[in-house]
């Protein structure tokens, strides 16, 4: 049973007559009807009803015939579909990303891959850095948008590519007006801060030692241990040590703890981008460290499909403005 036998099956069905099949595939009669007769041997029934005029599908052959078209279309599909997947312009990519990139380097990313490779199937996985190690370790995603470092016993079989590094800001319950109060300096007013809260625009730089006595909103250090190591930094680098009142492993639960006057957040700036009520975001007075996001990956396994949101990742123009594209 070999593809050339499908043809002739094909043929014969459509033009219901060996001769007339044999004249239409370019051969003569005698090898057409044998090699008929080998495929139906080798599917174990018989394919025609045969006379002396002419032949009929038999019930097996005509509920055959769809299918074998089926496989002949696919298979004269294979060679474009050969070149797509090693030019990277079909198949598909499973990426990893942590709940920040949402807000900020995330859409941009997709929205630029998806029109150069519009063929390319993503599978999307939210989850946070330490999760994402674990998946790729396991083959379970092919990428992942990322907050380093990468763990060091992984150094040697994971890839990164820093992409963008964005400055955090300070969340904070928008009606507190004890914290608006504490906030109040260098001229701000009340007015300024109650319109901050409507629209959740950045207003005036606070000073983060204002906030040193509330609450901390942040997620465990087991999930990403930089960011977490940045932001007690910046609270050491003033004298400061923040008392934590709550954790939470995503960015938007924190944020919506900071809403329900749970504490304050340093987020990173992106998150400015996430509209809850009830919280304001502010850019810190003191000079702040910089969150950096990248690609992680499998070194050894670099597809050309992945190759292909490598090379976008790389060009990709869009950074938030007092961000820095690292790419």
């Amino acid at each position: 049973m070999d593809l050339r036998q499908f043809r002739y099956f094909v043929a014969v069905a459509e033009e219901r007559h060996f001769g007339r099949a044999a004249q239409r595939l370019s051969m003569t009669q005698p090898p057409l009807s044998q090699q008929i007769r080998a495929l139906e041997a080798s599917l174990g029934a018989p394919l025609f009803v045969r006379n002396n005029r002419s032949v009929e599908l038999t019930a097996v052959g005509r509920q055959l015939l769809p299918e074998v078209r089926r496989i002949l279309a696919d298979a004269e599909a294979l060679p474009a579909l050969a070149q797509g997947l090693a030019h990277g312009e079909v198949g598909t990519l499973s990426l990893g990303f942590v709940s920040t990139a949402d807000y900020g380097i995330l859409p941009p990313l997709l929205r630029e891959f998806g029109e150069r490779y519009p063929r390319v199937r993503l599978q999307l996985l939210e989850a946070t850095s330490d999760v994402q190690v674990e998946a790729l370790m396991d083959g379970r995603i092919d990428a992942g948008l990322f907050i380093p470092p990468v763990p060091a016993r992984f150094a040697n079989e994971l890839s990164y590519l820093p992409i963008i590094r964005e400055p955090l800001m300070l969340a904070l319950p928008a009606g507190r007006r004890d914290i608006a109060g504490n906030g109040m300096a260098h001229g701000e007013d009340r007015r300024d801060e109650k319109d901050n809260a409507v629209d959740g625009q950045p207003g005036a730089a606070l000073s983060l030692a204002d906030f040193a006595d509330e609450p901390l909103v942040i997620f465990p250090r087991r999930v990403a241990p930089a960011f977490y190591d940045t932001i007690m930094g910046c609270y050491a680098a003033l004298g400061l040590t923040p008392r934590v009142g709550q954790e939470a492993i995503q960015m938007q639960t924190i944020v919506s703890l900071v809403s329900a006057g749970m504490g304050v957040a340093l987020v990173p700036q992106s998150l400015c981008h996430l509209r809850r009520t009830g919280v304001t975001y502010r850019a810190l007075r003191e000079t702040s460290a910089l969150i950096e996001t990248g690609l992680l990956w499998r070194t050894a396994e670099v597809t050309p499909v992945l190759e292909g949101f490598l090379e976008t990742a790389r060009g990709v123009a869009h950074t938030p403005p007092g961000a820095t594209l690292v790419a």
